[in-house]
């Protein structure tokens, strides 16, 4: 696509920051091009069944049907309408210079921009358990796209675990859509959770509704838990074997688990796009640096859980913020934020209190055997991260260099928070002196083809 003679503002997403993003340019007489890797917007949290699925939202997503509905209603009367362009199905490998390089079906494409709204979600956080590496261990996303998108358990007797709401929600969807839930696994003790308790209370009923859905798992959910290993023979998962907050050894036997530990930031495109980054001690991770409407600098603004961890209804407040910024830099007349700007700042403390409560398993990471696999797509063990720093000191990038942590299919995506973790104890330095690998294009696997377009 050429430049044309307006302003020309491409969204990276279609989730609920996406979506709110691209109503408030196109109510302002904009028309954005909208770029997601799905086939219908709505994004992870609201991700659509195909056609013809017969689950009603209500038990795709229980309390948060109506909202979904109304997501869904918006982006697609705009982009019946035409007064969005949107790409399905496509996926941004590499930001350079007002350009997008883009890969669907037809091979890669470059489309211009004059502004850019980076609303690219987040992932799992996941951390290394021995013997993860095996078939049959699954990421608590990859569980619940299963069932939304497909109506199935990725399993017949199933394990869950790690910490954070992602892990009770899935739990509590596995259970009622009929799965044998075997046990949910908890690393965060008692304790821990009520630290964060007080800033819970920013949302009553969102924390209610959380001990609801805890309430439903029953003696299936355990605090507190120290992860041992997973078991496995040549077919996959055969148990995973664990320690109860009292320090009993326990041994569940199940054919799947799902893993995860609240959410990582997808940042590899705000990177490229030369975003400058801080290190977040209360989520520890390195996020994107913006003003409190999003902007990031040099004509990109950042929205939803791919720079604030603050959920679908922050998400959507936040993109309205990155529209708003947009608009007031270009010239146009912005929307009234002042209500917006309160909002997010009460759903930031709720968060705040979340990544107290549910903390990354720091002390898990650092305690990890020597043959334990930490980068699964390059089978890097936790030994060879280790001795990579002996060799050439406590930097991420050349722990990365030597040791191939992080060089794999995901680059980095599922491994590099346990490396540098690893690294940092190994130098006796903290995570963010180690510091973050750098984000590299192509950010998703793509075939040589693609690139051979003849246009």
């Amino acid at each position: 696509m050429s430049r044309t003679a307006s302003p020309r503002v491409v969204i990276v997403g279609a989730g609920p920051a996406g979506i709110r993003a691209a109503a408030a340019l196109v109510d302002a007489g904009l028309h954005p091009v909208v770029i997601d890797e799905g086939n219908r917007a709505g994004g992870q949290i609201y991700r659509r069944p195909p056609d013809g699925f017969v689950r009603t939202p209500e038990q795709l997503y229980g309390s948060e049907a109506a909202k979904a509905r109304a997501l869904h209603a918006v982006f697609d009367r705009l982009a019946a309408d035409g007064r969005l362009i949107h790409c399905s199905g496509s996926s941004v490998i590499a930001v350079q210079a007002g350009r997008l390089h883009v890969l669907d079906e037809g091979g890669v494409q470059v489309i211009f921009y004059d502004r850019l709204i980076l609303a690219a979600g987040a992932s799992d956080r996941v951390a290394p358990v021995p013997g993860w590496q095996s078939a049959g261990v699954y990421s608590l996303g990859a569980a619940q796209i299963a069932l939304k998108a497909q109506g199935v358990a990725l399993g017949r007797r199933i394990v869950l675990i790690g910490s954070g709401p992602l892990l009770t929600l899935v739990g509590a969807q596995l259970v009622e859509a009929g799965a044998d839930v075997a046990a949910v696994l908890d690393t965060s003790p008692w304790h821990q959770q009520m630290r964060g308790f007080w800033k819970l209370a920013a949302r009553p009923l969102v924390a209610l509704r959380g001990l609801v859905l805890r309430a439903k798992l029953g003696r299936r959910y355990h605090a507190g838990v120290s992860l041992e290993r997973i078991e496995a023979d040549g077919q996959g998962v055969t148990a995973m074997c664990w320690r109860d907050a009292g320090g009993r050894q326990r041994f569940t036997p199940c054919d799947t688990i799902g893993m995860g530990w609240h959410l990582r930031a997808e940042t590899h495109l705000a990177d490229l796009a030369e975003c400058a980054f801080i290190y977040d001690e209360q989520w520890q991770q390195w996020l994107p640096k913006i003003d409190e409407m999003g902007r990031a600098g040099n004509g990109v603004y950042l929205a939803g859980d791919g720079v604030r961890l603050v959920g679908a209804d922050g998400a959507e407040i936040a993109g309205r913020l990155a529209a708003a910024a947009c608009l007031a830099d270009l010239g146009f007349s912005a929307p009234s934020i002042g209500a917006d700007l309160r909002k997010l700042a009460r759903l930031e403390r709720f968060a705040r209190g979340l990544a107290c409560a549910f903390p990354w398993p720091a002390q898990m990471m650092q305690a990890l055997p020597d043959d334990a696999v930490v980068c699964r797509c390059e089978n890097v063990t936790a030994g060879a991260v280790r001795q990579s720093v002996d060799f050439c000191g406590g930097e991420a990038n050349r722990v990365k260099s030597l040791s191939r942590v992080g060089m794999g299919r995901c680059q980095g995506r599922y491994c590099q928070l346990a490396a540098v973790e690893l690294a940092a104890a190994q130098a006796g330095c903290t995570p963010d002196a180690i510091g973050r690998f750098r984000g590299q294009a192509p950010v998703r696997p793509a075939p040589i083809g693609a690139f051979l377009r003849e246009d």
